[in-house]
């Protein structure tokens, strides 16, 4: 008897829409009896957490072959191969390639056999996988890859060497993604990316993000709901604030990559934005659009970080109104050249500072929930009893509401972490 691959999927969206691509990679080969890990290596605390699911894995399925993919892979190959378990790696680029799974798909006995790795120099990629699927997400929502990639170099990031340099899906082939995505039923598509705002710079003529987001919103007039996740604000351009200005359909809902509130700081993760310029994007797009709400990734305790520059950090979460924050306290990361600077923070400091962020962060949901009862909300479905609003807060309804389905709504209470309706 055959079975399927199993996959486990570690980190970002990104992957997770790449692990569904996979899944369709290995389908087409006939690959059977297998487990695959698709990992993250944005902290060191990721690739731990890698190595611990394998293990996991191998207990639980003690004959089938084990392949490791995904950034951690790509970046330290040799980490994986020397583990017992782990019986193929293989690299980001070579995971969206047919013949990669047409290879393995020969019999376990062939996995691993000739070569243990199979990771291929990331930055010599000069071209996005062709590996567009369909109607990944809820039936309600589905996740777009636009880009994949990054150009910069910030200090605590290891993602470039994982991923390589950006590189833009053709906006042609993104349109015609959407409308197939529209003709099945979709409300609301969300484009994804590494580095979002550097959309376009590799494509003939330069356009930028917003040129993108105004082209599908044009192009695809029956799509009820566009949704951009992470974006650089100092890289927005003057479309993508028109839009946020003009375009109703184009939700008011950013997530910000601000990662700390301090100049200093920032200088020293290479960051190219400064605090300002953090404070001006969110005031002009929320005069552009007053219902806009923004969530942000912060970190804590990068090295060299004072009680003062992170108390600027603190600060920036209510002089920039934040609503959903993603805190991530500082993980020490071989390979980055933040893993060398000597003045480390000691761990239990980074830790209460997380603490104070995230606590500062749930006092900002509370607000923002408190705001919308009584309002009127367009609210997506995810299931039957919970969707979302404009600005992604769950909202919770006790007479089940038909799945995928728009629903105009009162909200008539809250909970700790939800509205009701």
């Amino acid at each position: 008897m055959t079975n399927a691959p199993k996959f486990t999927t570690l980190g970002c969206r990104l992957n997770a829409y790449e692990t569904e691509a996979m899944k369709e990679l290995s389908r087409q080969a006939g690959l059977q009896n297998a487990v695959v890990v698709n990992t993250c290596a944005v902290t060191a605390e990721a690739v731990r957490k890698a190595r611990q699911e394998i293990r996991k894995l191998r207990r639980d399925n003690p004959d089938a072959p084990i392949i490791v993919t995904g950034c951690a892979a790509q970046t330290e190959p040799e980490t994986f191969a020397a583990m017992e378990e782990v019986t193929q790696v293989i690299g980001n680029t070579e995971k969206m390639q047919p013949e990669t799974w047409q290879r393995m798909a020969r019999g376990p006995d062939f996995i691993g056999a000739t070569e243990k790795v199979l990771v291929d120099d990331i930055m010599s990629v000069t071209e996005t996988a062709s590996h567009l699927i369909d109607g990944f997400g809820t039936r309600s929502r589905a996740y777009v890859q636009v880009q994949n990639g990054c150009d910069h170099r910030c200090t605590f990031c290891i993602i470039p060497y994982g991923r390589g340099n950006s590189r833009s899906v053709p906006a042609g082939v993104v349109v015609d993604q959407i409308k197939r995505l529209v003709d099945k039923g979709f409300n609301e598509v969300v484009l994804t990316g590494v580095d979002l705002t550097s959309w376009g710079a590799d494509l003939p003529a330069t356009p930028k993000l917003g040129d993108l987001v105004m082209r599908i919103l044009k192009l695809v007039p029956d799509l009820r709901r566009l949704r951009i996740s992470s974006i650089d604000s100092i890289e927005v351009d003057e479309n993508l604030m028109q839009a946020i200005a003009t375009e109703s359909r184009l939700m008011p809902h950013l997530h910000l990559s601000l990662q700390h509130g301090d100049d200093m700081i920032l200088k020293r993760m290479k960051r190219r934005h400064l605090r300002d310029d953090a404070i001006r994007f969110v005031e002009d797009a929320r005069r552009l659009r007053p219902d806009m709400t923004f969530g942000a990734d912060i970190i804590a305790g990068f090295p060299t970080e004072t009680d003062a520059h992170f108390a600027n950090s603190l600060k920036l979460v209510t002089e920039c109104d934040l609503t959903w924050l993603h805190v991530f306290p500082y993980s020490k990361r071989e390979g980055t050249p933040a893993a060398k600077i000597p003045s480390q923070v000691n761990g239990s400091v980074i830790k209460e500072r997380a603490a104070q962020l995230r606590a500062a962060g749930d006092a900002q949901v509370d607000r923002h929930l408190a705001a919308q009862v009584g309002r009127q909300h367009s609210v997506l479905m995810e299931n039957p009893h919970m969707g979302r609003t404009e600005q992604f807060t769950e909202v919770s309804f006790a007479v089940p509401q038909t799945e995928g389905a728009l629903i105009a709504t009162q909200i008539t209470g809250r909970t700790a972490t939800q509205l009701v309706a």
